[in-house]
């Protein structure tokens, strides 16, 4: 076993496939204001120190109860947030150290699908203004190329070229999802972020959302970062799984590996409530104890060990490192040691 070490290089994987994005030793800490001067009071620790790849053209799903940073994640990669330390390596090409031109020449090549996709679309604009909006301000093309490029990405998802004149209140809520992916797909991306992107929708509705994602990334090389709390969904589209808990990284593996055999007591636990289409067969649930441990004040040692059922001492005293238990598979546990 040994401890995870991130190059801040384009590296291959054992599959052939180039790690696309290296995020390492991510740090995202919000401050907490009190009083009449409104000093900085506290943190909240939001994200701490996590460290993974995404390899080109696969999809990683991020796990993990409300509230454990897994938004936090997907955005501070984007820069939509600025992060407090760590760096990520997008084509092998510090993020975060990039200004001006150079961001936002980069911010063509990755893009974000927000969970609630009537915020984030503007209710004043028809929504093929707002798909358009993003090529406009990158300079893509004229009038006339920017409106096919619109026509075309509907199309993709499942509209028509009638619906680019309608306004956001004028959709369901899974048409609406649709035009936040042809948004983010129109100036042809590399790499998304998908942020719950199904969370709000019917689960009918959602089954044709997750195939939508999947037939356009096998059409344009495509490279997801899927957040989800739900792991059926996780299931189904993802290649790796990663397990955030408390803004810590618990666990990472190949999707059929972790759900065949999760090591982390935290991840077993979320695997334990994942209903069993089999009214016959029941699956032992493990209850956890107590409530999530406040971000602006974490546990010492594993953040997990107030709810851990298997936690000892040492859990409360030091924190478990991140280290690769069998091949390709990480966890972060003293049990596992």
């Amino acid at each position: 076993m040994k401890e995870r070490l991130l190059p801040l290089t384009s590296t291959k994987s054992e599959n052939g496939r180039w790690d696309l994005v290296q995020i390492n030793h991510l740090v995202k800490y919000f401050p907490v204001r009190g009083g009449l001067l409104q000093r900085v009071v506290g943190w909240v620790k939001a994200v701490d120190d996590v460290s993974f790849t995404i390899r080109e053209g696969e999809t990683v799903g991020l796990v993990g109860e409300s509230g454990c940073g897994k938004t936090t994640v997907g955005r501070t990669i984007l820069r939509l947030i600025e992060p407090t330390s760590g760096s990520v390596v997008f084509e092998g090409v510090e993020v975060f150290k990039l200004r001006g031109r150079e961001l936002k020449e980069m911010r063509r090549k990755m893009q974000i699908i927000f969970q609630d996709p009537y915020a984030s679309l503007d209710p004043r604009l028809p929504i093929g203004e707002s798909i358009a909006e993003g090529l406009k301000i990158h300079g893509v093309g004229d009038p006339k190329d920017r409106y096919d490029r619109v026509i075309e990405m509907l199309r993709k998802v499942g509209l028509e070229e009638y619906h680019a004149r309608r306004y956001p209140h004028e959709f369901s809520g899974g048409q609406r999802q649709r035009i936040g992916i042809a948004r983010a797909l129109a100036l042809l991306p590399m790499f998304i972020v998908a942020d719950e992107p199904v969370s709000a929708l019917d689960v009918s509705i959602q089954s044709q959302v997750l195939n939508i994602l999947r037939n356009l990334q096998r059409e344009f090389s495509l490279t997801y970062l899927f957040i989800a709390h739900n792991l059926s969904v996780v299931e189904h589209i993802s290649d790796r799984v990663a397990v955030m808990y408390l803004g810590k990284m618990v666990e990472m593996a190949d999707r059929n590996e972790l759900f065949r055999n999760p090591l982390h007591p935290y991840t077993q636990a979320l695997m334990s409530a994942i209903p069993v289409p089999d009214p016959n067969l029941k699956r032992e649930r493990i209850i956890l104890q107590g409530d999530v441990p406040s971000p602006l004040n974490p546990p010492h040692g594993c953040r997990f060990h107030p709810r851990c059922p298997v936690a000892f001492d040492h859990c409360a005293i030091q924190e478990p490192p991140f280290i690769e238990a069998s091949p390709n598979h990480w966890v972060a546990c003293w049990r596992i040691m």
